[in-house]
């Protein structure tokens, strides 16, 4: 992969992620703590684990046809969820309009992000077997920054956020 497709893979990751900054915004804006509550902030943690789980495969493992099927599963799980999380937010808050698009990219990114690890490891594919490898070398103490910092500071951080304040409306103190 060239530096270019590098950086650029970088700012789509990044755009995702504030993408998901924007939906915790738009969930404090319509009160999640107390309308859909903790069973929705739960579910924004099973979805942040789901991905996470794939960024931690992509830092740690050679990129091969076993990775490629474990991100698969990831990315259809996350789906699942978003869908299962959506159905129940629908009956207990308003989502609005900008908070729909915003779930249009959050539901997009983790596909697109499959498609481009695919295409950009394309050649592993040849090589026969389905055994998870750690990387040979391993990847710099820099990459690894680069991906999970701005993923703690732009969701990690907002969604225990949201979990504090849906755990404090459910036992009715201030939120």
């Amino acid at each position: 992969m060239t530096p270019a497709l590098v950086w650029l893979a970088w700012a789509g990751y990044l755009a995702w992620l504030l993408a998901g900054t924007a939906d915790f915004l738009c969930h404090r804006a319509t009160d999640l703590p107390h309308t859909s509550g903790l069973g929705e902030s739960a579910m924004h943690l099973v979805q942040l684990g789901l991905i996470g789980t794939g960024v931690f495969a992509l830092l740690l493992l050679e990129i091969g046809w076993a990775v490629w099927a474990l991100l698969a599963l990831l990315v259809l799980a996350h789906a699942v969820v978003g869908y299962i999380d959506t159905r129940r937010a629908y009956g207990c808050r308003e989502i609005r309009p900008f908070e729909q698009h915003v779930h249009s990219v959050l539901d997009m990114g983790p596909w697109i992000a499959l498609g481009l690890v695919i295409a950009a490891s394309w050649s592993s594919a040849a090589e026969p077997g389905w055994a998870l490898r750690l990387r040979q070398p391993p990847l710099s103490a820099a990459v690894w920054a680069l991906a999970l910092a701005p993923a703690a500071l732009l969701c990690g951080v907002p969604a225990l956020l949201e979990l504090r304040a849906a755990l404090a409306a459910r036992r009715g103190a201030p939120v």
